[in-house]
């Protein structure tokens, strides 16, 4: 390179990845220490009414492994993409590649095996229903899934026997019935919260009259289906973020090894005594100091 010829900037993939990661690592680190407040905050709001012990039906749990999660490899990613350590910068891309494959694998296995899938949700609901009444996570969950996508239960309304209130033998007006947020809405100003009352001992063209007899899960599938831009949305909202951190972590991790490479072959180059410098990637000539290249003589 003659005296005063410079090339072209670059340094500037390198800037751009760098910041780019640590951008993208700081939202989700934010992100995952906000899910990781909330999860314990209700975690110790459902300690004061806890009588259930299963992950499913607490939902605060959930929230405390996701945020932790979240919080753990993000702040990897932050810290790695600050220290340009190639170690750990390994660590967050194959933590979100293995992230993102478990959650396509699962997604397939469950569309592949449906009915077992169906199924399984079908029981987790069931426990939920037996407890309803003694874990206020799920059965606001529960109330809010019926009302809004006007089901009853899981597989359909003759769920709720499983209930111990409203089992059919069981003493008390909640007997062979079923949660007013089953009940087909009227339009009166105050709602009748013994609108179900003795709804499961009817057959099911007259219990339809007054609630909804379909189950919750066909309900919910179904309405996904109808409304498959808003799937494909929340597909891509989980997916795509993952998916653009590992090509991000990979363009920065070739780059820091080209990096690397380079200054390893400036520095034997060096070391034998040749006359000829190289272009250094830190070369601090130029505008901002980001050309490489020699500076002109005065």
């Amino acid at each position: 390179m003659e005296s005063g010829e410079v090339r072209y900037c670059s340094r500037f993939p390198y800037l751009f990845l760098k910041f780019t990661l640590i951008i993208y690592s700081t939202i989700f680190w934010l992100i995952g220490a906000f899910v990781l407040a909330v999860g314990i905050y209700a975690e110790v709001e459902r300690q004061k009414y806890k009588t259930l012990h299963g992950a499913f039906l607490a939902p605060a749990v959930i929230l405390i492994l996701l945020g932790l999660i979240m919080f753990a490899v993000s702040f990897i990613g932050v810290l790695a993409s600050l220290r340009d350590n190639l170690c750990l910068l390994h660590v967050f891309m194959y933590t979100l590649g293995v992230c993102l494959i478990l959650e396509l694998t699962g997604g397939i296995i469950a569309l592949i095996f449906r009915n077992q899938t169906m199924d399984l949700l079908n029981k987790n609901i069931v426990r939920g229903i037996t407890n309803y009444y003694d874990d206020l996570d799920f059965k606001n969950i529960m109330d809010f899934v019926q009302k809004q996508f006007k089901c009853c239960g899981g597989q359909d309304y003759m769920d709720w026997e499983k209930n111990q209130y409203h089992f059919c033998s069981a003493p008390g007006p909640l007997a062979c019935g079923v949660p007013y947020t089953c009940c087909i809405s009227n339009k009166s100003d105050v709602m009748n919260t013994m609108c179900g009352y003795k709804a499961m001992s009817q057959d099911r063209h007259s219990a339809q009259r007054t609630i909804y007899v379909r189950g919750c899960t066909n309900a919910v599938i179904l309405w996904f289906l109808d409304n498959y831009t808003i799937m494909a949305g929340v597909l891509l909202g989980i997916l795509l973020p993952q998916f653009l951190g590992v090509l991000l972590s990979l363009l920065y991790v070739t780059r820091v090894q080209d990096i690397i490479s380079e200054w390893n072959n400036s520095a034997n180059v060096l070391l034998t005594g040749e006359d000829s410098k190289p272009e250094l990637e830190f070369s601090t000539v130029g505008c901002c100091r980001c050309y490489p290249g020699e500076e002109s003589a005065a």
